[in-house]
């Protein structure tokens, strides 16, 4: 039994060895070439569904981390993060997080081209504006208003979320056109492991009274 788990454990570390060693090889290659067959190869697998999608698509955002950022890189990552597999959301968001930050326009150009080309209910429109939100950047607050202004309500609900966590109190007035809407969203609480339907007006209302509570500190 011992010899059985150390040798899965040595093979373990073969394949993280064999995984590097390939990323190393792809990044020896021209960028735009290398960058081009992942974005093929990632709209392959959105939408196949289990364990190979969340693998493929994995490894491709991992992949394109090792690059500087660009229009295509930013794009694919969005779309992996719409994926319905949760580990391929996780691998593409924890790259957009580094990118956010050392490429904050190409992002920002990214996620306005995503306002635009992902259909309502897509899983990237509630990711991405909890992402901007950590980012202190002034064009953060004209991205979130967008997402306030979408027709998806989880998107909205997420923007609301992301603007209280912004604390910009430039964003009450999106906030307060949200008062009276009446779309439901599925609100997790983590604390109590339950989840229950809230709508988008009572999230603006939070949202509102924390941030005028930060307006009025700053005046």
């Amino acid at each position: 039994m011992t010899a059985a788990i150390s040798g899965l454990i040595d093979q373990l570390f073969s394949a993280e060895r064999q995984v590097r060693d390939a990323q190393s090889k792809l990044a020896d290659h021209p960028e735009a070439l290398v960058v081009e067959q992942l974005a093929k190869r990632s709209t392959m697998a959105l939408g196949t569904g289990g364990e190979d999608e969340a693998i493929v698509l994995s490894c491709i955002a991992e992949a394109l981390g090792q690059f500087e950022g660009g229009a295509k890189i930013v794009d694919t990552l969005i779309s992996i993060l719409g994926s319905e597999e949760p580990e391929a959301r996780f691998s593409a968001g924890e790259v957009l997080e580094e990118l956010v930050y050392s490429r904050f326009k190409d992002v920002a150009l990214g996620v306005e081209r995503a306002l635009e080309r992902l259909p309502p209910g897509n899983p990237a429109l509630a990711e991405l504006p909890y992402l901007l939100a950590e980012v202190p950047e002034p064009g953060v607050v004209k991205l979130l208003g967008k997402f306030l202004r979408h027709s998806d309500p989880e998107a909205v609900a997420a923007a609301v979320a992301a603007a209280a966590a912004a604390g910009d109190p430039a964003l009450l007035p999106e906030i307060d056109k949200l008062l009276s809407d009446g779309r439901t969203v599925q609100l997790d609480d983590e604390e109590e492991e339950s989840t229950g339907q809230v709508t988008i007006g009572e999230l603006a209302a939070e949202a509102s009274e924390l941030l005028s509570a930060a307006r009025a500190q700053r005046e």
